[in-house]
């Protein structure tokens, strides 16, 4: 929802942002060709949280599959999805002639929406050969906000938030080279885990602090985490005040807007309006707050007028289901198998 309130506005200058919207970025305005209509940070979300489910398949039935392989195999489907044939898409997972799973088969997301450069081109040196990459083994000095945006799913992968941020910033570093793109991405997805967990905001924003300094190259995100807490401290800021963060095309930036928008957030949709409103990269904020938010106020939150035009809403909610199923019991029906193949 809150990449569905920042895409139409994800271009457009402030005083802009106020014409179109002049009680703030509360309803979706109309991008892609339709109200709420979700761009590349959704679908990789979605294609992140299939995979933690493919993942905890495996683990359940007991295969050695690591769970950043199967992380790289799902954002190949994604790659495939922005139009590359899956032959040439696939790399070493195009062992059949289509790609597997359930998700990649819905049409709607076969769909470009303004795909990351660095990421289409990480993914494409990838199914060129080029080996997965790691933060041991960078692909890139990138720190776009292409891995923070996608990595919030990966808080189901373990209850423990140690082991979620390893993985979530192994997971941005697939694409994203530079420690505050892969970074941000742990630190959303630890902070993600705590607040399932019944962690205040603030809370998990400190314990993931903690964390975060146990990584060579964290001064960065570090530093953007500080600026917004400190300015999140002093009231509820202006767009004006927010811009002071950054832009938001970089992952420590769009981190820090995010979780100062959701720490001085009334309600989830305030939060959201809040995220949004900004001269920069409106959609991933909007995303990375609505994943905070969620996680600390729960469905119950959500208004229901955002619901009823939000973009694959069912498929959202049957891969959210599917996630809660699989935390609780491992899957070995055959159905199951088939929409969620473990690898």
């Amino acid at each position: 929802m809150g990449d569905a309130l920042g895409g139409p506005v994800e271009f457009m200058g402030l005083a802009d942002i106020r014409a179109q919207f002049p009680g703030g970025v509360r309803e979706y305005g109309v991008a892609y060709g339709g109200k709420g209509r979700i761009t590349d940070d959704t679908q990789m979300t979605m294609f992140t949280l299939e995979a933690v489910i493919r993942a905890r398949m495996a683990r359940g039935l007991g295969l050695a599959e690591h769970p950043i392989s199967v992380l790289q195999h799902a954002y190949q489907r994604w790659y495939h999805t922005q139009g590359t044939p899956w032959h040439r898409a696939g790399g070493l997972y195009a062992l059949e002639p289509e790609p597997d799973g359930w998700l990649v088969k819905q049409q709607s997301l076969h769909s470009r929406r303004a795909p990351g450069a660095t990421v289409l081109t990480a993914l494409r040196g990838f199914a060129g050969g080029v080996p997965s990459a790691s933060p041991e083994n960078r692909v890139n000095d990138s720190k776009g906000c292409g891995a923070v945006m996608r990595a919030a799913p990966v808080a189901l992968w373990s209850e423990d938030p140690v082991e979620v941020f390893d993985l979530a910033a192994r997971s941005g570093a697939l694409t994203h080279g530079h420690p505050s793109g892969y970074l941000s991405a742990g630190v959303l997805a630890f902070m993600v885990r705590r607040l399932l967990d019944g962690a205040t905001l603030l809370t998990a924003l400190e314990d993931a602090g903690r964390e975060l300094v146990e990584w060579d190259g964290h001064e960065e995100t570090e530093a953007a985490l500080a600026a917004a807490l400190d300015l999140a401290e002093r009231g509820r800021p202006t767009a004006e005040a927010l811009e002071t963060l950054g832009g938001g095309w970089v992952g420590e930036e769009a981190l820090a807007i995010a979780v100062c928008a959701a720490l001085r957030a009334d309600d989830l949709l305030d939060g959201l309006a809040l995220a949004v409103e900004h001269s920069g990269d409106s959609d991933s904020t909007g995303s990375i707050c609505g994943n905070l938010l969620g996680a600390a106020l729960g469905a119950r939150a959500i208004p229901e007028h955002l619901l009823d035009d939000l973009e694959l809403r069912e498929a959202m909610a049957k891969l959210a289901h599917d996630a809660v199923a699989i935390t609780t019991a491992p899957r070995v029906d055959p159905a199951w198998q088939s929409d969620y193949p473990a690898w």
